[in-house]
């Protein structure tokens, strides 16, 4: 396990008492913090109509990001293709490869990042866009290589970059996809780990290599807490539990401080949902990560970690980064 990357997802929490801008800049600080410790890359996940996270605008962010770092690659996770037109999607990501060269990755979901109705207005109400998913896919591959002068539509600036795309999936359809088309696959166990031996399985199975991968490669992302000691973590983790009960009881809210007990404390109904959603969640302290994370990425054939970390105090996450650092890279 001594080839295991490690990486990191970042979902631009707006914290209780913070802005929009506090909540960039916290990712600005994280971001060039993971770098000193070696990690690989830093992706943001596009989300709307939601109050407290601040990635909608995914691109935009990625620039940002790439600015105030050197070597970490930047990318998303993902870009939600449905919500788009492949040729907007080839000239955005063509623009920061040229920007910032070799480190700009363009990760891709089905999924619409929001709620009907919200999808509805990205979409001018047509909600079919995501049974095109696979030829959008096809269509971003070829705006980025094609250098055929007779083409009529072409991605300028974009095409000859090859900007590498990754297939995103909380399901198995995506696994298959990933594996004919012959790119890497990330799977979202951090809030939908349900399916993720089987997708795991299905995408090497069926892997198909191609000019832009010999052999298959699976990202895992999942949330991990950790801190100098197993009970600070398990302290710490509570602000990731109430964010998840918020989501199922919809009543989101900032990311808030840690509690003595879970905001569901004596709810079963709402402790089986979250638990059911946060299953590939690690917490503790760093012999005790090091030993559940190798495992799982044994387990699951996980060439890269990616980690969200879902703590409200930013010192104490960037301790979080640092030790899990330690525990993989070391």
């Amino acid at each position: 396990m001594n080839s295991l990357k490690l990486s990191a997802l970042d979902l631009v929490h707006i914290t209780k008492g913070s802005n929009t801008k506090d909540a960039i800049e916290r990712s600005v600080h994280a971001a060039q913090h993971i770098e000193s410790l070696g990690y690989t890359r830093l992706w943001f996940a596009e989300h709307h109509n939601m109050p407290y996270i601040a990635s909608s605008a995914t691109a935009v962010l990625i620039g940002h990001i790439a600015g105030q770092t050197k070597t970490l690659r930047v990318g998303s996770g993902g870009i939600m293709l449905p919500n788009h037109a492949p040729l907007t999607v080839a000239e955005q990501f063509g623009t920061l490869e040229a920007m910032y060269p070799n480190r700009i990755d363009l990760g891709l979901g089905r999924a619409p990042g929001t709620d009907q109705l919200t999808a509805m207005a990205l979409r001018r109400n047509n909600l079919n866009t995501s049974f095109y998913f696979k030829d959008d896919v096809q269509a971003l591959l070829n705006y980025f290589e094609n250098e055929n002068p007779m083409e009529k539509v072409r991605a300028f600036p974009g095409e000859g970059q090859q900007v590498p795309l990754y297939i995103l999936g909380s399901s198995t359809d995506s696994a298959y996809l990933a594996a004919e088309l012959g790119l890497p696959y990330a799977f979202a166990a951090h809030f939908a780990p349900a399916m993720l031996g089987q997708a795991s399985e299905i995408y090497r199975k069926n892997f198909k290599p191609s000019t832009y991968l010999q052999e298959p490669y699976f990202i895992a992302c999942v949330n991990i807490v950790a801190a100098e000691s197993n009970e600070e973590a398990q302290f710490l983790s509570t602000s990731l539990f109430n964010m998840f009960a918020g989501i199922i009881t919809n009543s989101r809210k900032p990311l808030s401080p840690p509690t003595e007990k879970v905001v569901y404390d004596g709810i079963p109904e709402i402790e089986n949902a979250v638990n059911g959603m946060t299953a590939c969640t690690f917490i503790g302290d760093k012999e005790t990560i090091r030993a559940e994370l190798l495992a799982f990425a044994e387990e699951f054939k996980v060439d890269e970690l990616m980690t969200t970390s879902s703590i409200f105090d930013l010192e104490k996450k960037l301790k979080s980064y640092s030790i899990t650092a330690e525990a993989i890279l070391k």
